[in-house]
């Protein structure tokens, strides 16, 4: 199979879905890699290190998306990327549908691309394998950037995380129990504060009690526990996520009025629309905005700030998955690989996946149906 790696242009965007490790394995399987000039220079692959691991180089955003049976990238594709495309081709990538731009997702149904989105990659026992390995990132630096932001000189409230004797450390409340809330729970413990989790499932919370036995407090995630939780938080991690939905609104705007003045919100389901309103996108390179007085950090792509651990993170994840498509073919593939076929969103003209159907108000065709 051809297949090929484009430079990311989107967003600040910095990694790169496969490394020369991973291309040198397909390579060595007998297809060909085309990576575009440049692709991987922020997370410190040179275009020799491709060419060495058996990639052809490329020198074109045009050629890059065009030489490709499948096209690996990391964000969804941008309308100027979209227009290189040919009718029937393969994009793999963080698609997030339910905020694809209403241009783009025509574009995707009228050229017949088949969509395969890293974050709807769901194992039978339930877990997003993919989506995990930037979710263990996102939630560790989340509580990185909470500590800097609350520092006097950056406009936050002037307190450490962790307190010191006798002065007790921040409040660190995050909304939801999965990957990207633990690894920022651990992180937080790590550094001294006190952690409360909200979460609307019993028996994860369950199982949240069991892996942090001291210093987190949990509870079940309704209106009247989140109005009162944000009152006395320092930080507040958004860490919610329904996979193909857009991500609900929990805190309100009338809530983060009720925060303490210069605390810290990190939402990282921005990336599904958010689930603060007052919450917007920003970018690596401006992260932060005040709004009600409380300083907020809502960067999509923040994974993006650590290219190299996150670009060797993602490869590692997805480069079983493209060299098992690449030996098979969609079809079969498809039928045999329960991860790959939850991760197909569109397909022939088609939407094949249902809650993200649904999130569009769109009509859904089941996948089997189509091959």
């Amino acid at each position: 199979m051809d297949i090929s790696v484009p430079r990311e242009t989107t967003r600040e965007e910095t990694r790169v879905p496969l490394s020369p490790a991973a291309v040198r394995a397909l390579v060595q399987r007998g297809h060909r890699v085309f990576v575009e000039r440049r692709a991987g220079e922020f997370a410190g692959f040179t275009d020799d290190a491709y060419a060495s691991a058996g990639a052809t180089v490329v020198y074109s955003a045009e050629e890059a998306f065009r030489r490709g049976e499948l096209v690996v990238k990391v964000q969804a594709p941008s309308p100027s990327e979209l227009a290189h495309l040919e009718k029937g081709q393969m994009v793999m990538a963080f698609w997030h549908f339910p905020i694809l731009p209403s241009a783009s997702l025509e574009r995707v149904l009228a050229g017949e691309i088949t969509a395969i989105a890293y974050e709807l990659m769901q194992s039978s026992n339930g877990t997003l394998p993919v989506l995990r390995a930037m979710s263990q990132i996102g939630g560790r630096l989340a509580i990185q950037r909470a500590a800097i932001l609350l520092e006097t000189i950056q406009g936050g409230a002037g307190v450490l995380l962790g307190g010191i004797p006798g002065i007790p450390p921040a409040e660190v409340v995050i909304l939801g129990g999965g990957t990207v809330a633990q690894n920022a729970a651990m992180a937080a413990l790590g550094l001294g504060a006190h952690v409360t989790i909200i979460e609307k499932d019993l028996e994860r919370l369950q199982l949240l009690e069991q892996r942090f036995p001291a210093g987190v407090t949990t509870m079940v995630s309704n209106e009247e526990t989140i109005r009162k939780a944000v009152t006395y938080a320092n930080v507040l991690i958004g860490a919610v996520l329904v996979p193909g939905e857009r991500t609900p609104i929990l805190v309100t705007r009338e809530m983060v009025r009720s925060m303490r003045p210069r605390s810290v919100i990190i939402d990282l389901s921005i990336d599904q629309g958010g689930c603060v309103e007052t919450s917007r996108p920003t970018t690596l390179r401006d992260p932060v905005y005040v709004e009600e007085g409380i300083i907020h950090c809502c960067v999509p792509n923040l994974p993006a700030a650590v290219s190299r651990t996150a670009s060797r993170a993602l490869s590692n994840a997805i480069h079983p998955i493209i060299e098992e498509l690449a030996e098979k073919g969609f079809s079969q593939a498809v039928r045999t690989n329960p991860l790959l076929e939850s991760a197909v969103c569109s397909y022939r003209g088609h939407l094949t996946h249902p809650t993200v159907s649904r999130s569009l108000g769109r009509t859904w065709t089941p996948l089997t149906s189509l091959l």
